[in-house]
């Protein structure tokens, strides 16, 4: 049996005869990670995302809009409210079409500035953020919580620990309400929950909600970063040598090594970095960026502040650790080249084809029609004889009224000489509604040539705020 170096030596330490056990981890050990707290340019940007994000992800569902939720996702009636857009299961194509933007959208953002997504807007490193804000308060900064953590259990860390769990425990479960309230009224769902009438699926969605809210921000963190989340691993595919990222400037760097303030590092045969190994306690996910990009980075940019502050202290050039690319550091280009060197081919092809999708889509949204009409030929009935000798055909019109008023609609029929509607040719339709009209129309047989005859609906509300025209085909026997 062939045993590895490391293995022979741990039988050779185990006294003779004694049964020798070889543990090999299949897996790394967590070890758990303590940022500490950091302040400057890129962290007022990470947090001002932070409060955008979360007053636009809290505060909407409360919005009114025409006595109703501006924004709601009503599954149960099946119809999706976005302010005065109201979008039905037939406009699924739309959310293809968002699909489309939010991929290119991605691509087209890596290309340019690598993870800035993860960085700045990713609920997972927004929800982590402020959960680590709400631990900061209850335990201390990075020395404190882990002096904490390997103390004994005391009345003062049960209750900080405690105070803690229980604010993020609110936290979630207000998220969860948040995220169910976009699915199910928000005030019908406070009014359930206050008086404990839940039903089964808001139940279930809240607390799943909730749950996973309160552990992926609480307690793995980095790991959904690391393991679960897949642009991790695909990023790699999407970057190139022109691409911004977080990058520590070797050449200036390294030797690192630790210095009194105010001596050239240079007489010493160093670099300007002094190994204070302040970049890998702010780094989320605990990486140290002076090895190289690595996937696990997510481009918070929090290494970047800092890294200034040291320099600053140490009256050295800021931007040790900086955005940049390749191409940058290895020719020893400035912000005019690097930038000069943005707009490239896979760029402009991202440009092109998300300009070209949007366009479409906004077109789309803002010349949708709120009256929709599908006609069907009875076939039961393909042409009969009438009164007067003229030639009937049955049709049922489905009409939708997608508007949030109720609206009257006038429907007439074109494509033969005399062609008319035996029946009333105004019809009402309550907003939001749907429902089939059966109309009778008549033609003389003369008209047309036997067989099938093209004809066509015109159907317009009295408002004058939609129309719809329908293509149908009218059946004279031989």
């Amino acid at each position: 049996m062939n045993l590895s170096p490391q293995q022979q030596k741990i039988i050779e330490i185990v006294p003779q005869g004694a049964p020798s056990i070889v543990e090999e981890s299949l897996f790394e050990v967590r070890k758990k990670i303590y940022p500490r707290a950091v302040t400057g340019l890129f962290a007022r940007w990470r947090w001002g995302m932070v409060i955008f994000t979360q007053l636009l992800f809290y505060g909407l569902c409360w919005v009114p809009w025409n006595d109703r939720q501006a924004v709601l996702f009503n599954i149960v009636e099946r119809k999706f409210y976005l302010f005065g857009l109201v979008l039905w299961p037939q406009d699924v194509f739309y959310l293809a079409i968002l699909l489309i933007i939010s991929a290119f959208s991605l691509f087209l953002f890596t290309a340019v500035a690598g993870r800035l997504w993860c960085g700045f807007a990713c609920p997972q490193t927004v929800y982590t953020e402020v959960f680590l804000w709400i631990e900061r308060v209850f335990e201390g900064d990075r020395g404190a919580r882990m002096k904490l953590d390997s103390g004994d259990m005391s009345q003062v860390k049960l209750l900080r620990k405690g105070g803690k769990v229980l604010t993020w425990a609110l936290l979630a479960a207000w998220t969860g309400f948040t995220f169910v309230g976009y699915f199910t009224p928000i005030h019908e769902l406070w009014g359930e929950v206050w008086n404990f009438r839940l039903g089964p699926w808001e139940s279930f969605w809240l607390c799943f909600y909730s749950a996973f809210t309160y552990l992926n921000a609480g307690h793995m963190r980095e790991q959904v970063c690391k393991y679960m989340c897949p642009y991790a691993r695909f990023q790699g595919v999407m970057f190139d040598p022109d691409t911004l990222v977080i990058t520590y400037d070797t050449e200036r760097g390294d030797p690192r090594g630790s210095r009194k303030k105010g001596i050239d590092p240079r007489s010493e045969g160093k670099g300007d970095c002094v190994d204070c190994q302040i970049c890998v306690q702010v780094c989320p996910t605990g990486i140290d960026i002076r090895d190289g990009l690595q996937y696990e980075c997510i481009g918070c940019a929090a290494c970047i502040d800092a890294c200034d502050q040291v320099m600053e202290k140490m009256n050295y050039p800021k931007g040790l650790i900086r955005y940049s690319t390749e191409n940058a550091l290895s020719q020893h280009w400035g912000w005019r080249e690097i930038l000069r060197h943005v707009v490239r081919p896979r760029v402009l092809i991202y440009m092109g084809i998300l300009s070209i999708v949007v366009s479409a889509f906004l077109f789309g949204l803002l010349t949708k029609s709120s009256l929709q009409v599908n006609v069907i030929r009875d076939r039961g009935i393909m042409g009969r004889e009438v009164e007067g000798g003229l030639i009937e055909n049955v049709f049922r019109l489905q009409v939708m009224n997608v508007s949030e008023h109720y609206q009257f609609y006038a429907v007439k029929v074109e494509g033969l000489p005399g062609i008319k509607l035996a029946s009333d040719h105004v019809i009402e339709l309550p907003a939001e509604s749907s429902r089939v009209f059966t109309f009778e129309v008549r033609a003389d047989p003369e008209s047309g040539k036997p067989g099938s005859n093209p004809i066509s609906f015109e159907i317009e509300s009295l408002l004058g705020d939609a129309e719809a025209h329908e293509k149908a085909t009218f059946f004279i026997p031989r």
